[in-house]
């Protein structure tokens, strides 16, 4: 989706949060065993809302460790396929987690790079140019490590939907980018969310893509601690990107490779079921379009 002529982004409305639960956003990646949740929270409150992923991050991290995870084989390679060569590249991660991705691209040849994740708990082996920072997606400009930063590439790695302002959090970040910088964004693809609404509240799967309404139930992981989601469609993400000023330039809906099919069908029927996860590459709107023709 590249920008049209014409367009006026001076009237591009502002879009709030469809809704605030006041408590966490998930997403999940899904084992042999069942949901294996990654949650990371946004609310009112960072000291009330950051416990639950404060307490579930170790379990993320097992889980994405494990060789049928999803993450390991569809989602972090077609990312790091999206971001290219980082080699001499800044690296900005946003909701970054342990911090290994960015570690990783760091190692790769990314230098002077950034990761930001609510939780704190961070690797201990880092490599040269790596900082990680205990920070809060929707208060990135209250983190004193980004102040006067420029970035290559920034990333949103299934992190994106824990921001309680999203427009407010994707033009903060776009005024970090480098002049040819771009932000690359999964998030995983809203009609999964609809058919499990759907399987578990027995109604339809257009009744529940369209859904307004938050749900809350107990984390599998650990039954103290009620997880709440907020449904989106794609017309709410299409419209996020356009009122930050940012225009699509490539989509990517990633699936497992051949080898993986054959050694993995589990994972195969889950993907042919719930779609997996979506890929955008943005980058900044031109701020004139140019003079206009009558």
């Amino acid at each position: 989706m590249s920008p049209q002529p014409g367009n006026d982004r001076g009237h591009l409305p502002r879009l709030a949060p469809r809704g605030d639960s006041g408590g966490v956003y998930i997403d999940w990646l899904v084992g042999s065993n069942g949901s294996e949740e990654i949650v990371k929270s946004v609310g009112p409150s960072r000291s009330d809302s950051a416990q639950p992923w404060m307490q579930l991050a170790p379990d993320y991290e097992q889980a994405r460790s494990r060789e049928d995870s999803l993450d390991r084989l569809v989602e972090w390679p077609a990312q790091r396929e999206s971001l290219g060569d980082v080699t001499g590249r800044t690296v900005l991660d946003l909701g970054c987690g342990n911090g290994g991705k960015l570690a990783e691209l760091v190692r790769a040849g990314a230098c002077a790079s950034v990761g930001i994740d609510i939780s704190g708990s961070f690797i201990t082996n880092r490599p040269s140019g790596l900082e990680l920072v205990q920070g809060d997606l929707s208060e990135l400009d209250s983190v004193a490590a980004l102040a006067g930063r420029r970035f290559d590439r920034i990333m949103f790695l299934q992190s994106f939907g824990y921001t309680s302002d999203p427009v407010r959090t994707l033009r903060t970040a776009r005024t970090m980018l480098t002049d040819d910088g771009f932000i690359l964004l999964t998030r995983t693809q809203p009609i999964r969310y609809a058919l499990e609404r759907a399987e578990q509240n027995e109604t339809s799967l257009g009744e529940e893509y369209f859904s307004r309404g938050v749900y809350s139930y107990r984390s599998s992981w650990n039954d103290q601690i009620t997880l709440s989601k907020l449904p989106y469609t794609m017309s709410d993400l299409l419209n996020v990107f356009s009122a930050a000023g940012l225009w699509i330039e490539t989509t990517v809906e990633p699936q497992l490779s051949e080898d993986a099919r054959g050694l993995y069908p589990h994972k195969q029927a889950w993907m042919d079921k719930y779609l997996g996860i979506l890929i955008f590459v943005l980058r900044p709107l031109p701020d004139h379009w140019g003079p206009k023709t009558e």
